[in-house]
């Protein structure tokens, strides 16, 4: 569903590549974690992916889809949330998912909206202006507009950061209700999100993948010196977080 062939970037600011011959594939209906300290390059991978940098060298696939090639089909097939979210203060929800809905080609907008607002619970938030919602809210909204016109994959940066531990458990069940339809990509530097919630996890180190495996074949290679390195600044959840059932 996802596949990455060698990419590479390099900002001229840095002395180092932000990303160095990363390759690795996601399959179809699978949550997959993206971990790493700040820096790791986890958000210029998921900007890659997302169409919005073009890499210095290598090749993205999304659903055999060439992104470079196609740029337009792949990224129809991709619902992307950032860490913050590309709102419009002034606005009222139901006229940005609108818009979005509009931007996206949707045919039957209300019905459209409406769905992605019973989806992430935010139809209460319906006629208030973004600028007066809540971060939890916020944070929905974001992934309210990623889930218009219902797209196979979903690329989630950091979607709890800033969130109480009440918002941080609905965010989390919610990403848990998605996975069970969608291929989903999450970037997170919290270890035990990412390990709750995904079959598959990623590690990159200073640009370079560290890891690719299964929750299990990771803790279980944690002796391994890049790994270590990789996991030392990685956050823990907060106590009073509640677990998800997944």
């Amino acid at each position: 569903m996802v596949t990455t062939q060698n990419i590479t970037k390099t900002y001229r600011r840095y002395n180092r590549p932000a990303l160095d011959g990363v390759s690795f594939h996601i399959a179809r209906g699978t949550v997959c974690g993206l971990l790493g300290q700040n820096g790791a390059g986890k958000s210029t991978t998921l900007n890659l992916l997302t169409g919005c940098l073009i890499p210095d060298a290598g090749k993205i696939f999304i659903d055999g889809i060439d992104l470079s090639a196609d740029p337009l089909q792949a990224k129809r097939r991709i619902g992307y949330a950032p860490e913050n979210p590309p709102l419009y203060p002034d606005m009222t929800l139901d006229e940005y998912l609108t818009f979005v809905a509009r931007a996206k080609g949707c045919k039957d907008i209300p019905a459209e909206t409406a769905r992605v607002m019973r989806l992430t619970e935010t139809e209460p938030m319906r006629t208030r202006l973004l600028k007066t919602l809540s971060k939890g809210y916020r944070q929905r909204a974001g992934l309210a507009q990623a889930l218009v016109g219902d797209p196979d994959i979903l690329i989630l940066d950091e979607p709890t950061i800033g969130l109480d531990p009440r918002q941080i458990t609905a965010m989390r069940t919610l990403v848990a209700e998605l996975g069970r339809t969608k291929t989903i990509l999450l970037s997170s530097h919290i270890l035990s999100e990412i390990t709750l919630l995904c079959g598959q996890i990623i590690i990159l180190a200073q640009g370079k993948l560290v890891a690719d495996d299964t929750p299990e074949g990771i803790l279980k290679n944690t002796g391994c010196a890049a790994l270590e390195d990789a996991f030392l600044k990685l956050t823990d959840v907060p106590d009073d977080v509640e677990e998800v059932d997944v």
